[in-house]
């Protein structure tokens, strides 16, 4: 388990997905644990380091006869979910791996149960990205290799883990990767373990699980695109070689065949041990659940013909020149058409024209953007526009709550945004609370005034950008790259149609942030 380092830090214990007999049960009182208090005759309760997601207790404590610190994970009462646990804890302990936290007793005392296991010194996954931000792609490697051995292991005795998770994924001080809290159940596989590993490789290249979650300690949502699909990690930052992005996204889709988990770990210990970058190494495909030699994609393969074919021409080029220069009569070389060879565009200085820039975030703050809440709006939450551009993720624009999901006697709501100027715009990115916020982006040369009378003159004159449809959100992150490349903007409508359900029954939305990107 994870714990305290030697200046004091402590991090959340066995966060992972919660199953259905994960649900908090009632807060402990009679019965509960105290700090000094010692179990089974053995282990000694030292520290509360937090309650985990399951709604179970994690304490740092002692083993007295062994005097080695140990993690104790109590749940008061016991029932059902304490029997998954106890469970789940005896299966790990008959797998011994130097990437699996050690199980060393499961015990049931009838009124609670708790598990004793190893205590690391270090944090969790989802601690360390949440502070040091996405990692590079030699430790996002380096991660994934520890995790796909220990499934290997666990894959060998028959036994499923079932929660491969940025919070059971533990990194110790001394730099150790450790998989722990399994319990799995009957939705999940071998597959699902290993297409796990694309998910810890996702998040810690990119800050963001591909997987929804909902609950109070649910990760951030991977960006998306209007359809729905994943964006890549490659899409999101710079610096992701081409082959990791693509084994990335493989393991993550189920229409490619998952390979064993052995023949992963293989592959990325390959990569794990690599001194130089394998940018070039192809992006892997599997065949059969194994893996096969790599073999490039189509869009790659095109690119390598087309590159041979260059070279072949540049050949001939070349080779007719050479015989030209033999004789006394040179004539400058001819394409097949007979025409002269094309030029590469230059600048006034005579230098060839530089690529474009990288797309970057444009900054905005409170003054840049305002509610759009035709027709006659009550405006009650016009302040709340700064918080979506204040990059407090404890903020949000909350609108309120109606009737029914598509509004009542209104088009919806939005969140203008005004540039200053004209720019070069690729995409705007939104993150909302919760899945199912159906938005679209429109554009328009002016903003005829905050009032009533000029939202309804933007939403008749602002033109959707797109295909024209309006789509509804999988996920809490979507990216929007609706925008033309040689046009530019300044006023841009972030603009919402449809409404998920609140737990109050009423329909709202919170958007939480709002990034525009461009040049």
């Amino acid at each position: 388990m994870c714990g305290p380092t030697e200046g004091g830090r402590v991090t959340q214990v066995g966060e992972g997905h919660e199953t259905a007999a994960d649900e908090p049960g009632p807060v402990m009182t009679f019965g509960a644990p105290t700090v000094g208090e010692i179990l089974a005759e053995r282990y000694q309760l030292e520290e509360h380091v937090n309650n985990d997601s399951a709604g179970r207790q994690v304490w740092r404590g002692i083993d007295v006869i062994l005097r080695r610190p140990v993690a104790v994970v109590l749940r008061h009462p016991g029932g059902d979910s304490a029997t998954e646990m106890l469970q789940a804890a005896v299966d790990a302990s008959r797998v011994i791996h130097p990437n699996l936290v050690g199980v060393y007793d499961a015990i049931d005392e009838g009124a609670r149960a708790y598990v004793v296991r190893e205590w690391v010194d270090g944090e969790a996954l989802r601690e360390l990205v949440a502070q040091e931000g996405p990692l590079d792609p030699a430790r996002a490697t380096s991660i994934a290799h520890s995790i796909a051995d220990a499934l290997a292991a666990v894959h060998a005795t028959g036994m499923v883990h079932g929660n491969v998770h940025p919070g059971t994924t533990l990194i110790g001080d001394d730099g150790r990767v450790v998989l722990a809290d399994a319990r799995a159940d009957s939705a999940d596989s071998i597959e699902s373990d290993v297409r796990s590993v694309g998910g810890i490789l996702y998040f810690a290249l990119t800050g963001h699980w591909p997987h929804t979650e909902i609950g109070r300690s649910r990760l951030p949502d991977a960006m998306r695109d209007a359809n729905g699909a994943l964006t890549t990690p490659r899409q999101i930052r710079a610096g992701v070689p081409a082959y990791l992005d693509d084994l990335t996204m493989d393991l993550l889709d189920k229409r490619v065949v998952a390979p064993e988990a052995d023949a992963l770990a293989a592959e990325l210990a390959r990569l794990d041990s690599a001194d130089d970058d394998y940018e070039d190494a192809g992006p892997l495909r599997f065949a059969q659940g194994t893996l096969s030699e790599p073999v490039r994609s189509t869009r790659k393969i095109m690119i390598g013909v087309g590159a041979l074919a260059v070279i072949a021409v540049i050949g001939l080029i070349f080779g007719i020149t050479a015989i030209s220069d033999s004789g006394n009569d040179r004539k400058p070389p001819t394409t097949q058409a007979g025409a002269q060879p094309k030029e590469e565009p230059a600048d006034t200085d005579g230098t060839t024209e530089a690529p474009a820039a990288a797309p970057t975030k444009i900054p905005l703050n409170a003054g840049m953007v305002r509610i759009v809440d035709p027709p006659d709006g009550d405006r009650t939450d016009e302040g709340e526009a700064a918080f979506t551009v204040d990059d407090d993720k404890d903020t949000a624009w909350k609108t309120s709550g109606f009737r029914e999901a598509k509004f009542y006697n209104k088009p919806g709501m939005g969140l203008l945004i005004n540039l200053g100027t004209p720019r070069t715009v690729t995409d705007v990115r939104v993150e909302t609370s919760a899945p199912g916020v159906a938005m679209d982006i429109r554009t328009g040369t002016t903003d005829p005034g905050n009032n009533s009378n000029g939202d309804d003159q933007i939403v008749k004159t602002y033109k959707k950008l797109g295909d024209g449809d309006t789509e509804k959100t999988d996920g809490t992150n979507s990216i929007f790259p609706v925008f033309e490349e040689n046009q530019k903007y300044q006023y841009i409508l972030v603009f919402i149609t449809e409404l998920p359900r609140d737990s109050d029954g009423k329909y709202r939305a919170e958007i939480n942030k709002v990034e525009v990107y461009g040049n």
